[in-house]
């Protein structure tokens, strides 16, 4: 592979060039005063089929306000993914209650409802789960679970934007969705997240508490409430309207690019990749997954494989470990549980952690012929670490 023969990333042309022009032109450069994030925000929200949607400055925002939004704070717990970026912890301790991690699935890397169900207990609050690298969690069954539970389901949806599951669109569903715009993501302004409601209650709450306790056009200091300042800069707001154009066709084509990965890595030995529930209707791939398994992979295998697949130029990363295994995880957890303990729970996130990679998803931007390429550099370096 050439250095030069993938798509660049983030994507960008005269449009946000252009968007950025009209919000410093506008002279008013905060959300109060300009329109480019309350515009960006409509659009958001249709694109995703919710009602309302607020944008904030980065994903983690987006989650701490909507576990605000359902009063969870002290003496309760969430239960989160075993296998997700530290954000989705990190939101549930900022608000002072107990993050709770579940196995995923082996194949789509998803939270699964038996694994909810067997850590779910009277203190359970809400349900958290992330749809990994786009691939939307099982909703409905984790929504019967919550309600079993007196619980709310909240989304991590920061991989996820316009995906949909059984033909429901992620903003759809009767629950909050947490969206990211951080630089890696599928649409980015370097920095922000969004969140999509499902009602005007709920969006009506986050706003006050994104803020600073404010309602929309005061001007005379009437904090009604505690908040955060989590608001996003007309800036961004400009770049996010452009780059949500483009993002229908990113997600075809990011379809059709990973639909033929799968099917030419199919044959490599020992490589598994993300798997597809029959149920998903839209992935917009945010990355491309794979994990190595099997006996003939030692355990510096897949930190080979990762640098092999750099020198040859396909950009590639190593997993996040198993949240737990991280060390500001430990800043809100119950103090009577063990690594070991969660560890032997969540059997499959220590093997994704383990012997799992990212592939950046601008590969699957790219022409057919070059996604052969990438296919043919991948199987020869997993046949290379499998060697003795």
């Amino acid at each position: 592979m050439g250095p030069d023969e993938l798509p660049s990333w983030p994507q960008w042309d005269d449009g946000e060039r252009t968007a950025l022009l009209r919000a410093l032109e506008q002279g008013q450069w905060w959300r109060a005063g300009g329109s480019e994030v309350s515009s960006f925000e409509r659009e958001f929200a249709a694109y995703n089929g919710a009602p309302y949607a607020l944008a904030v400055n980065s994903g983690t925002d987006a989650l701490e306000l909507a576990l605000r939004v359902h009063g969870i704070g002290p003496g309760d717990e969430v239960i989160v993914p075993a296998f997700t970026f530290i954000s989705t912890s990190l939101a549930v301790q900022n608000t002072g209650a107990v993050p709770v991690p579940a196995d995923v699935d082996p194949g789509h890397q998803c939270l699964t409802p038996d694994a909810v169900r067997a850590v779910a207990s009277a203190r359970t609050r809400a349900i958290l789960p992330v749809h990994m690298a786009g691939h939307m969690a099982d909703l409905p069954e984790l929504h019967k679970i919550a309600a079993e539970f007196d619980a709310v389901v909240i989304q991590d949806a920061a991989h996820a934007q316009g995906a949909a599951r059984d033909g429901v669109l992620v903003g759809a569903d009767p629950s909050i969705a947490c969206y990211s715009f951080q630089n890696g993501k599928l649409m980015t302004a370097g920095e922000g997240g969004a969140l999509t409601f499902p009602d005007r209650e709920s969006f009506d709450r986050a706003y006050l508490l994104h803020a600073v306790g404010r309602p929309p056009q005061d001007t005379t200091y009437q904090h009604v409430t505690g908040g955060m300042n989590a608001r996003m800069n007309e800036f961004s707001g400009a770049v996010l309207r452009s780059q949500l154009t483009r993002m229908a066709e990113h997600t075809r084509v990011r379809e059709e690019r990973g639909a033929l990965l799968d099917e030419l890595l199919a044959p490599v030995e020992g490589l598994r990749t993300q798997t597809r529930d029959p149920g998903i209707t839209t992935n917009p791939h945010y990355m491309y997954l794979l994990t190595l398994q099997g006996d003939r992979f030692g355990p510096e295998a897949r930190d080979r494989l990762v640098d092999l697949l750099k020198e040859r130029n396909v950009p590639a990363c190593v997993n996040f470990p198993p949240v737990y295994r991280t060390d500001g995880f430990w800043a809100g957890a119950t103090e009577d549980t063990t690594v070991a303990q969660l560890a032997a729970r969540c059997p499959q996130a220590e093997l994704i952690g383990a012997r799992g990679l990212w592939l950046h998803h601008r590969i699957m931007l790219a022409g057919p012929e070059v996604v052969h390429r990438v296919a043919e550099v991948i199987a020869a370096a997993v046949d290379e670490v499998g060697r003795p």
